[in-house]
């Protein structure tokens, strides 16, 4: 897996399919267009990007920064060199990712840097939206997030994406959030990233409050609340064992999608993991 892994680095310095490269500017990476759906939101129907989100992705560069300082983590000791370099790069990487993403209102983190429209290569427009993708940018143990800012993200995420069966996916104030998952195929489509709630990203989340609190009793007696109905329903849902796919973002929040979806399961099961360790 070694060998894969610097070839990915490789491959997403030398750029592929879609855009998809690292900015030689700042070491963040970015990827797709308006027409494109290259992210986990990727609802497209009928030529329609309802969550067109391209450009420099907050996610996407989280995990790339992870990524970087991970593998050198695991060179460290049979190639020196190697190490240095990927930790060079990603340090890199980070330093832009806190001097881009930082919203300086104190609501966290921008969702993404979009191109300006210019047509002059460089110029980003960052995108406030209030979305859980930021999570990942505290969550993850190697995350880009300067420690003074991790706690805003855990913050503005609990109040405005929160929920007892997972996060929404858009805050309910934003001109284009859908409270109800239901309709046809395109008013699903447009709500499905666009304020439903999924179960799954209750892991990001309190992951990155266990870590924004450095482990702390007091956020893992949060923690074990906020996984307190998710629990309950795998003993009392449609199927049992299991936790649905979708949540409406609104009350009455009624069941979504497919009735048992793994990844449900396994951040909800993930955490209670960490929690017990944790303990």
């Amino acid at each position: 897996l070694l060998r894969a892994a610097r070839e990915i680095v490789q491959g997403y310095e030398a750029g592929t399919r879609f855009g998809i490269c690292v900015d030689a500017a700042d070491g963040l990476v970015k990827a797709g267009d308006a027409n494109t759906q290259l992210t986990w939101m990727d609802a497209l129907r009928n030529g329609i990007a309802f969550t067109p989100r391209y450009g420099k992705c907050v996610e996407i560069n989280a995990l790339w920064c992870n990524g970087l300082r991970s593998l050198a983590d695991l060179v460290e000791f049979d190639d020196p060199p190697l190490s240095a370099e990927l930790r060079g790069k990603s340090d890199r990487a980070a330093k832009s990712f806190n001097e881009s993403f930082v919203r300086p209102d104190g609501l966290g983190l921008y969702d993404r840097l979009q191109p300006d429209g210019s047509g002059v290569a460089g110029q980003w427009v960052p995108i406030a939206e209030i979305r859980p993708n930021q999570l990942f940018a505290t969550s993850l143990r190697h995350g880009p997030l300067e420690a003074r800012h991790q706690r805003a993200v855990v913050d503005v995420c609990r109040q405005h994406l929160l929920t007892p069966v997972g996060m929404r996916t858009l805050a309910a104030e934003d001109a284009s959030y859908r409270g109800r998952f239901k309709g046809d195929m395109m008013q699903r489509d447009a709500a499905y990233h666009n304020g439903t709630v999924w179960p799954w990203l209750i892991g990001p989340y309190c992951e990155a409050l266990l870590r924004a609190e450095g482990f702390s009793q007091q956020a893992r007696d949060e923690v074990a609340g906020a996984l307190s109905q998710l629990l309950a329903h795998m003993g009392r849902g449609g199927c049992l064992g299991q936790i649905a796919e979708v949540y409406d973002g609104d009350e009455p929040r009624d069941q979504e999608g497919c009735t048992a979806q793994a990844w449900s399961v396994a951040e909800v099961l993930r955490i209670s993991s960490m929690l017990l360790g944790a303990q």
